[in-house]
């Protein structure tokens, strides 16, 4: 299909990808849009087209990159919106649904079976609330301070991108132990139906990081510092996109994540900013495709940047 725009009907983008009706729901959109275009059914709801234009793309580009004319265009308002919403949406129903499947899942599993399962899915439902809720009690009232122009001292978007964990890596240990480690005897069916939600979680969760990292970061940044953001923007646009092989200012970078250095250990060492470290590691994850720690190690020590022995 082609590009997404607010002169489509609403009707016409669910067709594209039903996968939008959560996404309309968490921002006040339901399903009696009828023949209502985006432009219509927004203005209703009090919405900005342009962002939730943005959020679709999102969910149904999988190669999709917002532009600097995009996050110009949008409203970090509408963005927090999303995202609270779907906060709630994943701990009181996506989590919720999957209980009772693992209850008749687990049915024939003995007791230890039963807790050693409850327990790993409820360390997950923990570790999802308390990272929400930083962003719920954190993020979100520093951003919305930051739309009225009051700025709040003692914290910044890059404490946001210091302790923005990876929320997935858990979940998919608990996939692979639902397919792999219980016993055939299980209900097959509830297997079934907790792996639907598992998966389809997964791929909401991944939508939902991609816009925290790559929609909302850079609107802060821009609401915290317009000048830097600018030419820092400017800068990457005038880089060639087919130019994939690291700087030597990243290589050196490389070597020192892969010594196991922070954030600000590595800033330190090399007389620079957190926020250039942070801009340098993603310059790394986008030109090697690699995204953790452990992984950038061994392309280190694979590509001759270290030595293995350096390695604690």
């Amino acid at each position: 299909m082609d590009k997404f725009t607010s002169n489509m009907k609403v009707a016409d983008l669910v067709e594209a990808n039903y996968r939008l009706l959560g996404v309309l729901a968490r921002v006040g959109i339901d399903g009696s849009f009828g023949e209502k275009t985006v432009a219509e059914v927004c203005l209703q709801c009090g919405l900005d087209p342009d962002t939730l234009i943005l959020l679709c793309e999102v969910y149904s580009q999988p190669n999709f990159t917002p532009t600097v004319e995009m996050l110009h265009h949008s409203h970090v308002g509408d963005i927090l919106r999303y995202l609270h919403q779907s906060h709630d949406y994943y701990l009181s129903r996506a989590l919720v649904a999957m209980e009772s499947a693992i209850t008749r899942l687990l049915e024939p599993c003995q007791k230890k079976q039963q807790e050693v399962v409850w327990n790993f899915f409820r360390g997950y439902q923990v570790e999802l609330k308390n990272h929400f809720g930083f962003e719920e009690e954190e993020v979100i009232p520093y951003v919305q301070d930051l739309i009225i122009g009051r700025q709040r001292s003692g914290f910044s978007i890059i404490r946001f991108e210091e302790n923005h964990s990876n929320i997935d890596e858990k979940l998919s240990d608990f996939k692979n132990l639902i397919m792999k480690s219980l016993p055939a005897s299980c209900n097959k069916l509830a297997r079934i139906e907790l792996l639907l939600h598992v998966f389809a979680l997964q791929e909401d969760l991944k939508c939902h990081t991609y816009i925290e990292d790559h929609i909302l970061v850079p609107m802060v940044r821009l609401l915290e510092n317009p000048q830097r953001y600018r030419e820092q923007a400017k800068a990457r646009v005038e880089e060639p996109e087919e130019h994939l092989e690291l700087s030597a200012r990243e290589k050196e970078i490389l070597v020192s994540v892969a010594q196991g250095l922070l954030n600000k250990e590595i800033a330190d060492k090399h007389n620079i900013s957190i926020n250039t470290v942070i801009t340098h590691r993603k310059n790394i994850t986008r030109k090697t495709g690699i995204k953790t720690v452990p992984g950038l190690t061994v392309y280190a020590i694979l590509n001759n940047l270290i030595d293995i022995s350096e390695i604690e």
